[in-house]
């Protein structure tokens, strides 16, 4: 359970950075939510701010600081249209060989993540015996919830206003016999490394610990190789891990993701373009796809 006394945090890099970056995303789950209602209609700015409750101007540099796109380009990138040019060549993506250690020389301006899987018996075990450090920290898409071993990152998950308890209730029923312990000094550089693309270095990899089923960890794996501004779909994934007929099993897989964001699990979409589920929320993924757009085109 949550302990009753929270650590304080440490000095953070940039914490007006951070702290603005936590507001924004409530501005932006607005005009998202306004959007998804009316892309067809191609909304103009006016609206949209309105409708997010600030003015043009602010709807502008919030879009043009968030992401580095205005907010029409941000429009476009939600648009169906869009996702279904995402998709374009995702199974050659998938197909194609990385380097040991990293996820891939394609993934530009993107995270930097090498990787390891815990054994099967740490994972069948529910995790007993096994430390997991938590803390909630600000991130551009609402409260993110960081969880590490010392090994690495083992659990990334949001959390909108309000709902931090159910958040980390989610997480910990995956590893029910973990021992949790709440340490945002722990866990603050690590927020840091994920979310500050200035951070992003491929002689600094962050590293990844995956606690899951062989099946569950060949699927992340495989998501780890979908470059920023790409998309892929279920079944070239299943395909990719050699079960082409396990579309199914896969999105299962996929919803399970336990490190969302570093593990793109969001650049996964249907066939048709469509978006489909997310755990932490359709608006968010749309958010997550719009704000790489704009690190993919900086």
């Amino acid at each position: 359970m949550l302990s009753p006394d929270r650590q304080a945090a440490p000095a953070r890099q940039n914490p007006v950075r951070f702290t603005r970056a936590a507001g924004d995303y409530d501005v932006v789950r607005r005009a998202i939510a306004h959007i998804r209602g009316h892309w067809r209609d191609q909304p103009g700015i006016d609206t949209i701010a309105e409708d997010a409750g600030v003015t043009p101007d602010e709807l502008h540099a919030l879009f043009r600081r968030w992401c580095g796109l205005t907010p029409k380009a941000f429009l476009q990138a939600l648009t169906l249209d869009h996702a279904r040019g995402l998709l374009r060549d995702s199974a050659s993506i998938l197909d194609a060989s990385y380097e040991v250690g990293l996820s891939g020389p394609g993934r530009l301006h993107d995270l930097f993540v090498t990787h390891e899987a815990m054994s099967p018996g740490e994972w069948k075990s529910g995790g007993e015996g096994l430390t997991l450090r938590f803390g909630f920290h600000p991130s551009p898409f609402g409260t993110a919830l960081v969880i590490a071993t010392g090994r690495g990152l083992a659990g990334l998950a949001f959390a909108d206003a309000g709902e931090d308890k159910k958040a980390f209730a989610d997480m910990r029923s995956r590893w029910p016999r973990a021992a949790f312990v709440e340490d945002e000094a722990a866990t603050a550089p690590i927020a840091r490394r994920i979310f500050d693309p200035r951070l992003w270095r491929a002689d600094r990899p962050l590293r990844v610990v995956m606690i899951g089923t062989d099946f569950e960890v060949r699927v992340w794996e495989s998501l780890l190789k979908i470059p920023m501004g790409r998309a892929t779909t279920y079944s070239d994934i299943a395909r990719s891990v050699g079960r082409p007929a396990a579309a199914r099993a896969v999105g299962a897989a996929v919803g399970k993701n336990p490190v969302c964001f570093v593990v793109p699990c969001h650049r996964v979409i249907g066939k048709s373009g469509e978006l489909t589920g997310y755990h932490w929320g359709l608006t968010r993924k749309r958010a997550m796809l719009g704000w790489e757009a704009g690190m993919a085109a900086a």
